[in-house]
């Protein structure tokens, strides 16, 4: 029975590329998606990305723009049968009225090996497009037979003002949102909702309608919805600080870490928890300081960073505020190096403007070798471990990205490649 009042994320759902907000790298204006889209040319694909990106609303504007035929499972509760009558009811179609069909499947990571070979011969043969939604990365969670055949597209964490978009759509759309309702929220309230959604737009909607139907009218038979009620309705601590205020303690915090300051780095923590930031954030960024900042010159405080983030997560506060309060101090002691952060970027603009270079003959998986036994690989560990060969391409032989810091561990680091043949 179709649900008669479905939820305000679910009757907001986007329509059309000009209603979807986000993930303007893939569908943006000129964007290969979006061309792929206009001009009806979009075959298999697999959508994976966090929850409330818009996975699911985008397979099925494709295949409302397109013009065929849509069928929906979810892996969880579907099976090989349910996957066979689709594909024969398919084929009827196409034969009988030329018109294709798309089988969107949600948690598509879910669908078992057999499950999922049951469509690779038709999706081969076209009788069904298949676009998959998922969470997981499906080069990891999924059978490589049918990765292979579709195009794997990440979408990301829509940004603050994306949300904000799609929740003013939603207090101004009179048929299917909530503008019927007399309805006052603030900018103050608006912001703190699209920030604390982590990018999720399912998550504000959600919290969003659950402020209106749960708030009673005032005396001026008015709907106050302010950022006490936005924090009740998501059941989490409401920021005591303005937005600007929030980001100025959040950079204080990583650039009292990068500045080797622990007393400033625990008071930012301490202060920002306080006003209600969520402890993960913290941790998050000290998992990419413990690289960016530290790096190689004490490469245990990635460790250390990892491990408050596992703690935070999996027992929470209070008690993993100990174990927050431990790496936040290891890391503004530790020596420091972004050595990590230049190989990283100096390495990413050869791989980008070289792109078509060749791979050295030893290092080809079928390299040719002469008669005297030129272009063969030395495999290291026949010389004690190391030896001395070419491995980047001859426009870069001699590019080098990695220079070692002179603290920390780090200073005691001498590279291999510079000690010359054993």
């Amino acid at each position: 029975m179709e649900n008669l009042n479905p939820p305000l994320a679910e009757r907001m759902r986007p329509l059309s590329l000009d209603e979807f907000y986000g993930q303007d790298h893939i569908v943006g204006k000129g964007k290969l998606l979006r061309r792929a889209i206009e001009f009806g040319n979009v075959g298999s694909m697999i959508f994976f990305g966090p929850p409330g990106t818009g996975k699911t609303t985008l397979a099925q504007i494709i295949a409302k723009t397109l013009d065929a035929d849509i069928e929906r499972l979810n892996a969880v509760a579907s099976g090989v049968a349910d996957a066979k009558a689709i594909i024969e009811k398919a084929k009827k179609n196409k034969l009988l009225f030329g018109k294709n069909t798309y089988l969107l499947l949600d948690e598509c990571h879910r669908w078992s090996k057999s499950q999922s070979d049951c469509v690779l011969e038709a999706i081969e043969k076209g009788d069904i497009f298949f676009i998959g939604s998922t969470t997981e990365n499906p080069y990891t969670s999924m059978t490589k037979a049918i990765v292979s055949r579709c195009r794997v597209v990440e979408l990301k964490p829509l940004s603050r003002m994306d949300i904000k978009k799609v929740l003013i759509r939603a207090l101004r759309d009179e048929e299917k949102g909530l503008a019927i309702l007399p309805i006052e929220i603030d900018d103050e309230a608006l912001d703190y909702l699209a920030e604390v959604s982590s990018g999720d737009a399912r998550t504000a909607l959600n919290a969003l309608e659950l402020a209106a139907n749960t708030t009673p009218l005032n005396k001026n038979k008015k709907i106050i919805i302010d950022k006490q009620v936005v924090s009740e309705c998501l059941d989490r601590k409401p920021l005591s600080i303005d937005i600007d205020n929030y980001y100025d303690l959040l950079s204080a915090f990583c650039k009292s870490l990068r500045g080797s300051d622990a007393d400033a780095g625990l008071f930012y923590a301490q202060r920002l928890i306080e006003a209600g930031c969520d402890p993960l954030i913290l941790a998050r960024r000290m998992i990419a300081h413990a690289s960016e900042d530290i790096g190689m010159a004490d490469s245990n405080a990635l460790l250390m960073a990892i491990c408050a983030h596992y703690a935070v997560k999996n027992i929470g506060l209070p008690e993993a505020m100990l174990n927050l309060s431990h790496a936040i101090i290891y890391l503004c002691e530790a020596e420091k190096s972004n050595s990590v952060l230049i190989a990283m970027h100096k390495s990413k603009d050869d791989a980008i403007n070289l792109r078509d270079d060749f791979v050295p003959n030893h290092l080809k998986n079928h390299p040719s070798i002469n008669k005297d036994g030129h272009g063969a690989y030395k495999y290291p560990h026949d010389f004690g471990g190391y030896c001395k060969q070419q491995y980047l391409p001859d426009s870069i032989k001699d590019h080098i990205y990695y220079q070692p810091g002179q603290n920390g561990r780090e200073k005691n680091i001498i590279r291999k490649k510079f000690k010359g043949d054993k």
